[in-house]
């Protein structure tokens, strides 16, 4: 990270507070090390719930600044977590865009000499003035892996080459599919599975199977999974797990939904010839998208169970390749026989799990 001695003061921003905050972490920890003493540092918290708040967190930061040192030498001075920077009703607010300009002021003041000053924000909206300002006048950094898949993939990649460790083929991709676009938990997730592999080798594909939760998808990928594959005593033990566990039948439900919503989409795709399941996914996916993704309207916007466009080609492959694409007429029949066993599960509230078992032998068992 560049020091921070040719300007006023540094800013680091992002859409992910994660980030955002572990990069500020490590550049104030970079800047304490030249206090004179603890009483020379100081963290204040940016975080605004209303416009009231973001006066005070203002002004604190403002006496903060201005403050001597009792014994002399440079402050540090650490405005963290600010979120009255994002096109939110607070941070569009009137007082709030006063209240800006004066931590503007403030920060034109500073005198390097005297008090090392960090600012870090997270969510920003860059198109305001505030923003572009402090682009060109501080030490700026934008700590931030993007919403999309690849940009978090860097992340992760990233954290993974600091451990000295890279992924093996296909592991990557399961875990985003199985964690989401978190960021704090992927980070974790590749501290543990970096501890797990074995000195030298790659983290595979397998690890990740076995060891990451399925945060992306719920609790329920194992059912989803055994149900899809067509084994049924998998089935059965895994909805055995789940009740156990004190599980209900409704999400379990969902789950099923969903992945038979995706599967319908990407057989009919197959069986007219726009889109095929191979070794790297679902090919032709994009192709397909120019043609029917406009026909979604809203639903292009979010990943969604209804919309196959807005899943990871790869993850589609993982999904339709684990057993055989079952025919369009068998996955129609699921539908119904979901929606069947939820009106079951309405009439036998007591009886949700004999009612799943019932679900999986008709189904699996034909």
């Amino acid at each position: 990270m560049p020091a921070a001695n040719t300007r006023n003061f540094s800013f680091i921003c992002g859409q992910d507070d994660f980030l955002v905050g572990r990069m500020g972490r490590r550049r104030f920890e970079e800047l304490a090390g030249g206090a004179a003493d603890e009483f020379s540092r100081e963290v204040i918290s940016g975080f605004a719930a209303n416009v009231d708040e973001v006066g005070k967190a203002v002004n604190r930061f403002r006496e903060s600044v201005q403050t001597i040192p009792m014994f002399g030498g440079r402050r540090v001075v650490w405005l963290k977590d600010v979120n009255f920077l994002a096109d939110t009703v607070t941070g569009k607010a009137e007082t709030t865009l006063t209240c800006v300009e004066d931590l503007q002021r403030v920060l034109e003041s500073v005198n390097p000499a005297e008090a090392a000053v960090l600012v870090t924000a997270a969510p920003v909206d860059r198109r305001r003035s505030f923003p572009k300002w402090c682009e060109k006048n501080s030490d700026f950094v934008l700590a931030d892996g993007g919403d999309d898949a690849g940009g978090v993939a860097a992340v992760v990649e990233a954290e993974a080459r600091s451990l000295g460790v890279q992924f093996g083929p296909g592991a990557l991709e399961l875990l985003l599919a199985k964690i989401g676009a978190n960021t704090r938990l992927l980070v974790e997730e590749v501290h543990k599975l970096a501890a797990h592999a074995p000195e030298g080798a790659a983290i595979s594909e397998a690890s990740v199977a076995e060891l990451s939760p399925n945060a992306a998808q719920g609790e329920f990928f194992e059912t989803a999974d055994a149900f899809f594959s067509g084994d049924l005593q998998w089935t059965l033990a895994a909805l055995k797990r789940h009740f156990f566990a004190g599980g209900n039948a409704r999400p379990v439900l969902a789950a099923l939904q969903n992945r038979n919503r995706i599967l319908l989409q990407v057989r009919a795709l197959a069986d007219a010839g726009e889109a095929k399941v191979g070794p790297r996914g679902v090919d032709g996916l994009q192709r397909a998208a120019a043609t029917h993704a406009p026909r979604y309207g809203d639903a292009a916007e979010e990943k969604s169970s209804y919309n196959v466009f807005t899943q990871n080609p790869w993850y589609l492959g993982k999904l339709a390749g684990a057993a055989a694409l079952p025919p369009l007429r068998r996955l129609v029949d699921n539908q119904r026989s979901f929606i069947d066993a939820f009106e079951e599960v309405t009439r036998r509230p007591g009886e949700e799990e004999e009612v799943l078992r019932d679900l999986a032998v008709r189904c699996l068992a034909a």
